[in-house]
């Protein structure tokens, strides 16, 4: 597959990133979505990495998602793709499912972790069937997670628990983001450490 115009990066680490809030009545503008926001305001604040966003608001079906996800990556260049919303038991929540469908291989990792992060608060966590997957496709990668709905958990899944002295009490998974992107053959993705301190072996990091 040939690179498309969509793939150019302003500079050579510039991260591109999907954002992809999945909500029936969001979508339908019965109320404001707060997914997009929060992602893109905690990101804004964690990354150094210049850093372009392509945002979408869907509904909760199962195709539309994969083809979401499908044209972020295929289209757009998306190294990173998170989603928000559709993780939970019932029957209108597809996005794990669709997620499957438009990857090559799964992560469950961080679906694991996320859910450790919750089970401290709520105990229903364990309802949570978040999960993440890499999409490898000709000459491109990108790595797609589901995360939680609601802007507090998004925070606390990415950026984990930390005590009152600001250490961290359990990691939050976007620690190792930037390190799968570096293996899948993305940009050199750099962190706010007051934020979230992306974690590398020695042998990775850049000076």
């Amino acid at each position: 597959m040939k690179h498309t115009e969509a793939w150019k990066r302003s500079t050579p680490n510039e991260i591109k990133i999907g954002l992809i809030s999945i909500s029936d009545r969001a979508s339908k503008g019965v109320y404001a979505d707060e997914g997009l926001p929060a992602l893109q305001m905690w990101l804004q604040n964690a990354l150094c990495t210049p850093c372009v966003f392509h945002e979408r608001l869907i509904a909760d079906e199962r195709e539309v998602i994969t083809e979401t996800i499908v044209e972020l990556a295929d289209e757009l260049g998306c190294d990173l793709i998170l989603t928000t919303g559709g993780t939970g038991p019932s029957s209108r929540d597809v996005t794990p499912e669709a997620t499957l469908d438009a990857g090559t291989r799964e992560m469950p990792g961080f679906g694991e972790q996320m859910r450790q992060i919750s089970l401290r608060f709520v105990p229903t966590a364990i309802l949570s069937r978040q999960t993440a997957v890499l999409r490898e496709i000709e000459g491109h990668a990108a790595l797609i997670i589901n995360l939680p709905g609601q802007p507090k958990a998004i925070r606390e899944t990415l950026e984990g628990l930390k005590d009152a002295e600001g250490k961290s009490i359990v990691p939050g998974i976007f620690a190792a983001v930037p390190y799968c992107i570096d293996l899948i053959g993305g940009p050199y993705i750099e962190t706010e450490e007051g934020v979230i301190k992306a974690f590398r072996p020695k042998s990775a990091i850049k000076k």
